[in-house]
């Protein structure tokens, strides 16, 4: 493992050296902290030491592969993940946003553009609003604290999935569309899939317990997006 200095910290994790050399060389020229792992134990051992901010992941890993190596960090991590893949097959994207990365590129790939996208999620902590308690029927959402609680019972909510129901809450009754869920979550630069949202919606909706076929606090509007349904309290 390799590191540069800098406040946003970023680990890298690819096998091929002059990929994972390049990536680095545009993440250090804006400042940022850089680690580099070649393997899927390399990365799980360098995301417990250097606690990364962001981590860009390749899938095509030795040993364990880039989507065991994302289920092992969502169990301990919060990072924003990228992952990279040579493959363009639309199912390897899917499971990748559906166990928990935050964006998808399929190589081979600008880095200017790759640093793009890291740019734009690490904005999303950066954006936010005068906090304030919101109240309703069945939740209390604390923006200050970035906790939520479900019937006094607290909410185990990654980044993205707390920053969606805030957005959502905070435009109670109002049917969001994908694209201005992604703006105010993601940021209007986004560059990834809008099914991301789809995909962290249904993740969200499982842990407030919240019935796709009959629910209390998120509702999906046909063609349309997504309404926050939960009264005030």
């Amino acid at each position: 493992m390799t590191a540069s200095l800098g406040t946003i910290r970023v680990l890298v994790v690819d096998d091929e050296p002059g990929i994972a050399s390049a990536i680095k060389a545009y993440l250090d020229q804006e400042g940022y902290a850089v680690a580099v792992a070649a393997d899927g134990d390399a990365a799980l051992l360098a995301a417990r030491v250097f606690k990364p901010d962001v981590v860009i992941l390749d899938v095509m890993l030795p040993g364990k592969d880039g989507f065991e190596v994302l289920q092992a960090l969502r169990r301990e991590s919060d990072a924003f993940v990228v992952m990279l893949s040579a493959k363009a097959q639309e199912t390897d994207k899917i499971v990748g946003l559906t166990i928990g990365a935050d964006d998808y590129m399929t190589k081979p790939f600008s880095p200017r553009e790759l640093v793009a996208r890291v740019k734009a999620l690490l904005r999303r902590t950066r954006s936010g609003r005068p906090g304030q308690a919101l109240l309703f029927r069945h939740l209390r959402i604390d923006s200050d604290a970035r906790m939520a609680w479900k019937d006094d019972g607290p909410l185990e909510l990654t980044t993205i999935e707390f920053d969606l129901l805030l957005a959502l809450a905070r435009h109670s009754g109002r049917v969001l569309s994908r694209d201005q869920i992604i703006e105010q979550v993601w940021g209007a630069d986004f560059y990834g899939d809008d099914r991301v949202v789809d995909v962290h919606l249904g993740h969200l909706r499982r842990k407030l317990q919240d019935g796709a076929s009959d629910p209390a606090i998120i509702a999906t509007v046909r063609g349309v997006g997504y309404r926050f349904d939960d009264e005030a309290a």
